[in-house]
């Protein structure tokens, strides 16, 4: 069968949509365009340099499977970077003022310095993100506008912000950046209306040239202000100007957030941060001893990388609790050291204040958080409304306590090991693909850890 390349791409396309989430698909392949077609090499045209970098990196080995169950033969795939797609203009009937002229202009001393991307390590849990950050700050305005990150506290957010900021002020020190935290918004906002200033006000945040606002979800259920934000957001998009917002969940999952924002927030790029794993960990307690100039051995950081498991702050406070803890002990820091710092005993047991975190502990607060008995959670039963909970226990038990598998089961009627081990991934599975779920996880788990918790 004789195809066009249009046609051949499509079915590609088509393939590969089948394969990837939506978001994936939508975001590196939906704006791609075949461009020739030989006996020998298919030309594809992608919207950007970083477009057709990250394709080749991730989904050419899955697109070049599909070209060959396509044509019954392998074909030579070519990506080059095609001609910015035009970004559509937003509605302007609303804006309050126009755009100020053009005028002398000083760069926001708001930035922390010490967050640049050299000082980022990135992990599985944090690519994309990085990646699209990356992107946004080589061509701000170009392609991810807005840029809208999101996940749990500590995980990297502001970091990536700054770092954005930091990357276009090194490269071109004229640019206005302006950050601020959404509740800075609210307030100013709050000031000018009390002040008769609101003018002044809409100048101040819409003469920028990149605008990042940190945890917008503090916007919920303020009509004024999202009325203003919505304003200067349309202001800034239709003079093509980057905007960057964090948030501890996905635009459409906040509450009391304007339907005509949350549109806009998704018009650009919605990526998330999760939690990162072991190895991303070790990477990051690496890194943080290399730039402060600290001598943690393998040990140490293999230990502090097992306890310390919510996020990047929780890790770099234990570093900063461990070194002032043996420099009021004057011990030199070993293992042990740092068992008694971070209080937590051999056992895997998390220790406050005389208190212990254990397996009984964690099985009833997962048992009150979903409304069953802890006789029923241990039981032989295999119900719908057992098996998430037991699930979710089985994996607190390991994350928080370090139980061995064989133990785990043990405390759940006897199971095997492989059911321990089943459990435990379904529930980091369920975590990677439902927002909710996770968060719903991780707030049980940081009860948990705090002192008394679990009382």
């Amino acid at each position: 069968m004789e195809f066009t390349a249009d046609e051949l791409w499509s079915q590609v396309l088509e393939a590969a949509r089948s394969r990837l989430t939506e978001q994936t698909y939508r975001t590196w392949l939906a704006e791609t365009e075949a461009a020739g077609l030989t006996d020998s090499e298919l030309l594809v045209e992608a919207p950007s340099a970083f477009h057709v970098e990250w394709v080749e990196e991730k989904y050419a080995a899955l697109l070049g499977e599909s070209i060959e169950r396509i044509l019954g033969r392998p074909l030579r795939l070519e990506f080059r970077s095609g001609r910015p797609a035009s970004l559509p203009l937003l509605p302007t009937v609303e804006l309050a003022t126009p755009l100020p002229p053009q005028g002398p202009r000083v760069p926001s001393p708001a930035l922390n310095e010490r967050y640049t991307f050299d000082r980022f390590v990135v992990g599985d849990n944090s690519e994309l993100a990085t990646a699209a950050c990356h992107a946004v700050a080589q061509e701000p305005a170009r392609r991810y506008n807005p840029l809208f990150l999101y996940g749990g506290v500590g995980l990297g957010k502001t970091h990536l912000m700054h770092a954005i900021g930091n990357a276009i002020t090194g490269r071109d020190p004229a640019s206005l950046i302006s950050y601020l935290p959404a509740e800075q918004f609210t307030n100013d906002l709050v000031t000018a209306i009390q002040n008769g200033t609101t003018s002044g006000f809409r100048r101040l945040y819409r003469q920028s040239d990149v605008l990042l606002v940190d945890d917008i979800q503090f916007l919920e259920g303020k009509e004024r202000t999202q009325e203003e934000f919505f304003h200067t957001f349309n202001a800034l998009y239709n003079a093509r100007k980057q905007i960057v917002l964090t948030s501890d969940r996905p635009p459409k999952e906040i509450p009391g957030l304007e339907d005509r924002l949350v549109s806009r927030f998704e018009w650009g790029l919605v990526a998330d941060i999760t939690q990162p794993d072991y190895e991303t960990r070790v990477a990051i307690l690496r890194k943080k001893a290399s730039d402060d100039g600290l001598s943690l051995d393998a040990g140490v950081i293999d230990f502090i990388a097992r306890s310390c498991t919510a996020s990047v702050r929780e890790l770099e406070g234990a570093v900063i609790k461990l070194l002032a803890f043996s420099s009021l002990t004057q011990q030199d820091i070993t293992v042990e050291l740092a068992r008694r710092a971070l209080q937590v005993t051999r056992g895997g047991e998390l220790r406050h204040r005389g208190a212990t975190l254990t397996a009984e502990h964690i099985r009833k607060a997962v048992s009150r958080r979903w409304n069953v008995t802890v006789e029923a959670l241990t039981s032989k039963r295999r119900t719908k409304d057992l098996t998430i909970p037991r699930q979710v226990a089985m994996y607190l038990i390991r994350d928080l306590l370090e139980y061995p598998l064989v133990r785990i089961g043990a405390l759940f009627g006897d199971r095997d090991h492989s059911t321990v081990i089943h459990s435990i991934r379904k529930v980091e599975g369920t975590m990677t693909d439902d927002p909710s779920f996770r968060r719903s996880v991780e707030a049980l788990r940081d009860e948990l850890r705090k002192p008394g918790g679990w009382v």
